[in-house]
């Protein structure tokens, strides 16, 4: 079978536009274009951890007046990797490769047609790939691009209405959309109202469990089975929010909902989520949420049966070194608490810090793989001189396993990486796992496995 890892002909077109003349003149050179402002580390997987694709590089490609001035934004993402089972596992030696592409348009109405607080947006994906978690015999699964079968899938991943009200103390968001963007999410970048406070990726880490904690597997819609229904977050403060979810739960019964419309058959998912945010010491930034999730309807496996099933989790982080240093009030902006001060990096050298995070979930399901989990790990941004925007993390994940599904008592799972900027939006990160306990059999040796991975916003 062939697979394409090639970025769609559209990016290229953009791309040519401004060599062939088409674009207004500039003193801008297209190089400068291409490279654009300096980027910040990205998740190891953006496709499953943010509700919009990709940086929007193309719309200052394309001639006429900004798009995003109007109030249209279109961008992507694109990611490919290799995967090689080094030893261990279930087929070792085995080589695989994988690649999903997500584009997508937003509206903001507000700009469009005067709608207030309204946007609208559209997403498809298309992902072709090989069982990389199977060879290896995780259950947690070591790379977060390919999912439950079918393989090779092309499918309409979001579309949706969002409204803010109340100058955003109450947002929803209506329509076929990822869960896991805005519950458990413990990889998206940590909010501030001051850019140099910013944590911009929590972790780079490809595994799994940074995406959807694992005692959620199996059951709460997320990349790359979005699903249809409601999501609800009222934010009383700029540090504080309170979210709720309800979402077609067919995912239980293995209906994929991403290929698939809404079904409303008595199969619910809802979960409930509270979070806050903070900053000690002016420039420290950290944040947690806990939540709890419910689903309903009767589930029969061969070993088990269960009707209606639910559970806890909880995630934080936290960044705990950085070289920033407070400027003087003459240099300085507005921060979060309205004080004259921000951040800054100590003079003649860039920006540098390291953040930790922490995961943590448990259920009562009789039905899903894991039953209780705890991961956690630590990423350094800009540490090595002259690589503002590389970063590079260690990771542990360690699930205890349904006793009526595995043999294995429990998955222990580690991760290093290292992320590096290539230009523009494009970054290359090559990662080691090791999974001393492989859960889908006892008899299954410790794992090695090396992923070389490339992102591609645009």
């Amino acid at each position: 079978m062939t697979r394409s890892f090639s970025l769609p002909a559209v990016a290229l077109l953009a791309a040519t536009l401004p060599r062939l003349g088409f674009c207004e003149e500039s003193s801008v050179s297209f190089l400068d274009q291409l490279r654009g402002e300096p980027p910040k580390a990205v998740s190891g997987n953006p496709a499953a951890e943010s509700q919009v694709p990709g940086n929007a590089w193309l719309i200052g490609l394309i001639p006429g007046k900004p798009l995003d001035e109007i109030g249209l934004r279109l961008g992507g993402v694109w990611l490919a990797d290799t995967n090689g089972l080094i030893s261990g596992g279930a087929q070792p030696g085995k080589w695989s490769w994988n690649s999903a592409l997500i584009v997508g348009a937003d509206f903001d109405a507000g700009k469009l047609i005067a709608w207030n607080g309204a946007s609208f947006g559209i997403q498809f994906l298309q992902f072709n790939g090989e069982d990389t978690n199977g060879q290896a015999g995780s259950v947690q699964g070591y790379n977060s691009l390919p999912g439950p079968p079918p393989l090779e899938r092309s499918e309409l991943y979001q579309v949706w209405y969002r409204q803010s009200l109340f100058d955003g103390r109450l947002i929803f968001r209506i329509g076929k959309v990822v869960p896991t963007f805005d519950f458990n999410n413990v990889a998206r970048p940590v909010p501030t109202q001051d850019s140099a406070l910013s944590i911009p990726a929590v972790t780079g880490l490809l595994y799994t469990p940074v995406f959807v904690n694992p005692t959620l597997l199996g059951a709460i819609g997320g990349y790359y089975n979005s699903v249809c229904g409601l999501t609800l977050t009222l934010a009383p403060t700029k540090n504080t929010y309170f979210s709720y979810g309800f979402y077609d739960g067919n995912i239980i019964l293995g209906v994929q909902t991403g290929m698939n419309g809404p079904h409303f058959n008595g199969y619910y998912f809802n979960i409930w989520e509270a979070g806050l945010d903070w900053i000690i010491a002016d420039k420290y930034p950290g944040q947690f949420g806990a939540g709890l999730w419910y689903q309903s309807g009767l589930v029969q496996r061969p070993n088990a049966s269960q009707s209606g099933t639910g559970g806890f989790y909880m995630f934080g982080s936290q960044r705990i070194w950085s070289n920033h240093a407070e400027a003087t009030p003459a240099d300085a902006g507005e921060a979060r608490d309205g004080k004259s001060k921000t951040l800054i990096a100590a003079e003649h050298s860039q920006r540098s810090s390291i953040s930790t995070f922490f995961q943590f979930g448990v259920n009562n399901a009789e039905v899903l793989p894991v039953n209780q989990y705890f991961g956690m790990g630590f990423t350094g941004f800009g540490l090595v001189p002259g690589r503002a925007a590389d970063s590079m993390g260690v990771g542990m994940s360690w699930a205890w396993l349904n006793p009526k599904a595995f043999d294995r008592a429990s998955e222990l799972m580690f991760q290093g990486y290292y992320q590096a900027h290539v230009v523009a939006g494009t970054f290359f990160q090559p990662t080691v796992s090791y999974i001393p306990t492989p859960g889908t059999s006892t008899s299954l040796g410790g794992a090695w496995a090396l992923t070389f991975r490339l992102t591609v916003l645009f």
